[in-house]
């Protein structure tokens, strides 16, 4: 069956047509995402949801999206997702942040150019039958220092924009590298150096715990007089009472903001003051940017219900649609290691490690993770995926650890999970070879070559005679047929281990028979999707 999705704002009919084309049933309700009951009511049909700002996709929403998938954001803000609870119940959230930087880019130099030159008052001025030259004196902005805070996709474009303009520009991102900085054609410099700088400063960094407030009374404090700033990031960057202050005060020259603390902005502290230019949040309000993110938005999530891939998501790393085919027998392999010491690990799991060895490590470990962590808990939580599992394992205090390491056995790469709880430490390391299945290659550091299987039984007994013989009678008596059989040792005499394969799963009364043998000191029954596994 085709995957379905339902797009409840307006999006172009190319963009609608993108889903039908790749095989993704659709259904265009632009006028549904403002009613919030209808919607509530529909939801659980779809597995994917397409929006733009007017849905408001709440934990109610959520709860009753029972199939939903992916949710995809046409645009770059998703304040309108509850993204936690989208991620609790595993629901992929994307956005795209790419397709309106040029716009509002475009948008912060206009700004600028309109508070350097006072445009929006000398034009109201003009039209009201006054001639105020003299009033209206504005600045040059060539030969000026811009500093841009936050210097990522749209920032860079507005950078590049100042270099154009004969600006010379500074900018503050921790993620800018100096070689990046050259590429530009522009300085990379601290925040402090910055505000102490710049007679232009724009703001492109996203709204965290960091920079939330960036721009405030003692940031203000550290300008140099004259200074004019522009924000087409985020409301709440800049705390507008503390700049309408400096405004007032003779501080700060001019102000242009498109982006406020409460929006709808029905009032500010900076509406009415002298040279503050202010627009409804219309950084990406070009018909060529609306129609660029409906596009993307629209193959983003085709791509991911059709091929698996996942682009531009805000809460699951990335596997684009060229990497899909090679790293999804490992993403297999990560959930199936995770699933194994998930299920024979009874006390409180305290950490996990994860070693990616050889070409393993030059994959896309996140997703490896996601999917380790997703195995590993599903025991435990029925309802997780790659979306869900990592926020789980930190909400139960559990502690990761990941690193990647140079190809060091035969393999030419390979998985190792270790967990530890209070008692023991438990490893398992798995590989997939050119049939593309995984297969476990070490368990409890003893080696062995064994496929993954829908039911299986692992055994751990002290290298004896008569372990296989005294298994196979007790499946035989029970009438349960095994399938096949897979054993290692550490050294002879030493420690082993078994996996059983079997018909079906093992019942209770002989699990208990197999337990009650001297000889075996474990046996834990195994269940594996074996369709995500071959």
């Amino acid at each position: 069956m085709a995957p379905r999705v339902l797009v409840s704002d307006k999006l172009s009919p190319t963009a609608v047509q993108i889903f039908t084309d790749r095989g993704v049933e659709v259904d265009y309700l632009p006028d549904l995402g403002k009613d919030k009951d209808k919607l509530l009511e529909v939801i659980g049909q779809y597995d994917g949801l397409a929006i733009r700002s007017a849905t408001k996709v709440t934990e109610k929403i959520i709860a009753a999206a029972t199939n939903l998938k992916v949710i995809g954001r046409a645009g770059i803000g998703v304040d309108n997702v509850d993204i936690p609870a989208a991620s609790r119940r595993g629901i992929i959230v994307m956005n795209t942040p790419f397709g309106n930087s040029i716009t509002t880019a475009e948008h912060a130099i206009a700004l600028m150019f309109a508070v350097a030159r006072q445009l929006p008052a000398a034009d109201t001025s003009t039209q009201a039958g006054k001639w105020e030259k003299n009033r209206f004196m504005g600045v040059e902005i060539t030969g000026k220092v811009l500093g841009v805070i936050g210097c990522g996709n749209i920032g860079s474009i507005v950078a590049s924009r100042g270099v154009g303009l004969k600006m010379r520009v500074v900018a503050f991102d921790p993620f800018l590298s100096v070689e990046r900085a050259a590429q530009l054609g522009i300085e990379k410099v601290e925040l402090e150096e910055l505000l102490r700088r710049a007679d232009f400063i724009t703001l492109h960094t996203p709204m965290t715990e960091r920079t939330k407030g960036i721009i405030n009374a003692a940031a203000l404090a550290q300008m140099k007089d004259g200074v004019r700033i522009v924000n087409c990031a985020r409301g709440g960057l800049v705390v507008e009472a503390d700049l309408a202050a400096a405004i007032k005060s003779g501080k700060v020259a001019g102000a242009g903001f498109d982006v406020f603390e409460v929006e709808p902005a029905t009032a500010s502290p900076l509406f009415g003051l002298e040279n503050v230019v202010c627009t409804p949040h219309l950084g990406a309000s070009t018909s060529e940017a609306q129609e660029n993110v409906a596009l993307q938005v629209a193959e983003q999530m085709s791509d991911y219900l059709v091929k698996g891939a996942v682009s531009n998501a805000i809460n699951m790393p990335s596997i684009t649609a060229e990497e899909a085919p090679l790293l999804t027998p490992f993403v297999k392999l990560a959930e199936c290691l995770g699933a194994f010491v998930g299920q024979v690990t009874e006390e409180p799991i305290q950490a996990v490690e994860i070693v990616y060895d050889g070409a393993t490590a030059q994959m896309n470990t996140k997703a490896l993770t996601s999917a380790a962590l997703a195995g590993l808990i599903r025991s435990q939580v029925a309802d997780v995926n790659m979306v869900s599992a990592p926020i789980m394992v930190k909400e139960r205090g559990i502690q990761l650890t990941e690193s990647r390491r140079d190809k060091s056995g035969v393999f030419d790469g390979y998985i190792k999970i270790t967990v530890t709880t209070d008692r023991q430490t438990r490893s398992v390391a798995g590989t997939c070879f050119s049939d593309g299945k995984p297969r476990f290659i070490q368990i409890k550091g003893i080696n062995l070559d064994a496929e993954v299987g829908q039911h299986m039984l692992y055994t751990t007994n002290n290298d004896a005679p008569g372990i296989i013989g005294l298994l196979g009678t007790t499946f035989g008596k029970a009438g349960v047929n095994i399938a096949n059989f897979q054993l290692g040792r550490d050294h002879p005499g030493g420690n082993a281990i078994a996996l059983l394969y079997l018909d079906s799963p093992v019942p209770e009364d002989v699990l208990a028979a197999v337990r009650a043998h001297a000889e075996i000191a474990s046996a834990k029954p195994l269940q594996f999707d074996v369709a995500a596994a071959s």
